[in-house]
């Protein structure tokens, strides 16, 4: 996939599971088993043990898979990561060296932008779409709403707080995807010898993704891939 397809698929399939585990092994596991839900994009992060490794494996392993890497806080560390194979980069905070990286290198983007200042900054910077982090610490779905209202233009994917209950009030406050953390990356399940529990999780938050766009457009008949519409406005003002 090209840049422009990465982004359209992570828009349309609205769930980014955000995977930190303790081993090589139990990301690949992690990562199966989502997979396994009907989940093809996944965010590996830097924080997990032969991270770049990981992304390399996961890449020749899975070739329909959209593999990205998470927690990237330089554009070393991104360049690195591209060299592996990752097809899109989120940071956790706005570094602006890191987007112009992405963007020399044509590589999808997200960094993480709390205030209204950062995440305009960021858009304004080149970025493909923002991750509003911590998102349930600024008071969740009501926040992405308030943002939403004077920036339509800008992509936001909230991160940090996010769970199978109320992933639903972020899409419809207009959220362009959901970054899912522990509530779906249980590797609890994996060391327990139950992986189906993270299986079931990522066909249920597929589920609330697609309900919740149709919620937001009454009588729509949406695929469960389905994009939201959106508003398109210039992003020139």
């Amino acid at each position: 996939m090209n840049k422009t397809e990465v982004i359209q698929t992570i828009k349309e399939i609205g769930v980014i599971p955000v995977v930190r585990a303790s081993s090589e092994e139990e990301a690949i596991s992690v990562v199966e088993a989502i997979k396994a839900g009907g989940l093809p994009v996944l965010e590996i992060t830097m924080t997990v043990p032969g991270a770049v490794h990981v992304i390399e494996e996961l890449v020749r392993r899975f070739a329909d898979a959209i593999v990205g890497a998470g927690t990237v806080l330089d554009p070393e560390t991104a360049r690195a990561c591209i060299l592996a194979g990752a097809q899109f980069i989120v940071s956790p905070a706005l570094n602006l060296e890191t987007i112009a990286c992405c963007r020399e290198l044509d590589i999808a983007v997200m960094p993480g932008a709390l205030s209204p200042s950062e995440i305009v900054q960021a858009w304004s910077a080149g970025a493909d779409l923002v991750k509003v982090f911590p998102a349930g610490a600024m008071g969740g779905a009501s926040y992405i709403k308030s943002l939403k209202a004077p920036l339509p233009q800008i992509e936001l994917v909230p991160t940090g707080g996010v769970t199978l209950a109320n992933a639903h009030g972020f899409i419809e406050a207009g959220a362009a995807a959901v970054g899912v953390g522990t509530d779906l990356v249980d590797t609890g399940a994996i060391r327990s010898g139950q992986p189906e529990k993270i299986t079931q999780a990522a066909r249920a938050f597929i589920g609330v993704v697609r309900k919740a766009r149709m919620k937001s457009v009454p009588g729509a008949d949406r695929d469960p891939r389905a994009g939201s519409p959106r508003r398109v406005v210039d992003a020139t003002g």
